[in-house]
């Protein structure tokens, strides 16, 4: 049985994602507006352990497989995740949270289920499912942290420095989708399940709308 090349395959599931796709209240609200300040700072301490938790995912990941092209990919991934580390210090210290805060936050377990997913898949999956998950998914976070950005400058006076994390991962990095595509490729080629790889994308949609449910929850 032949399998579906790369490109068919992501094709697939972009938009098997795009038709379940819902509003993201979270970004809704913040764009009028209508997020207290308070849930700025849930957002910097949440993303404060999913950056790091993923940051040593995709280390992992560039462990499990050293080969190129996985290699490198995972290993630019991890570095990408050291810098949006960096940039979040200013989203925190915009808003007044110090490290000592970040750390001491209790996180919200829907929240968290992204990169815990991603910590499992991580350990335990494939190059190509992770590869395409996030192939799949980075166009709507990108979007996501546009409109974030955006928001953040118009209705709660924060400045370039301070939204630029979220700046950061408003485009993909140069070269990025052929990467991926290569790795996915690879790893099909290899036996990789594409039907594995597809759920792993498909999952880890569900859980990244969990993170900006898990922001919204009980806001009028």
């Amino acid at each position: 049985m032949t399998h579906p090349s790369a490109a068919e395959l992501a094709a697939r599931v972009r938009g098997e994602l795009a038709r379940a796709t819902t509003a993201n209240r979270f970004v809704d609200m913040l764009e009028s507006g209508d997020i207290p300040r308070e849930r700025l700072a849930w957002l910097a301490c949440e993303e404060y352990r999913i950056v790091g938790s993923d940051r040593r995912s995709f280390a992992l990941l560039a462990a499990r497989f050293p080969a190129e092209p996985a290699g490198e990919f995972f290993l630019g991934l991890a570095q990408g995740e050291g810098q949006a580390l960096k940039l979040l210090d200013n989203f925190a210290a915009a808003l007044g949270e110090s490290e000592k805060n970040l750390r001491s936050y209790e996180p919200k377990p829907f929240a968290q289920a992204y990169p815990a997913y991603l910590a499992q898949r991580a350990a335990f999956g494939t190059a190509s499912e992770v590869a395409l998950a996030m192939l799949a998914n980075l166009e709507e976070w990108g979007s996501y942290c546009s409109r974030t950005a955006r928001a953040l400058q118009a209705n709660y006076g924060l400045d370039e420095e301070a939204v630029g994390f979220f700046t950061f991962f408003s485009d993909s990095p140069p070269g990025f989708e052929e990467q991926a595509l290569s790795v996915i490729e690879a790893g099909l080629a290899g036996g990789d399940d594409p039907e594995e790889a597809a759920r792993a994308a498909r999952l880890l949609h569900a859980y990244e709308t969990a993170f900006w449910d898990a922001l919204a929850e009980g806001l009028p």
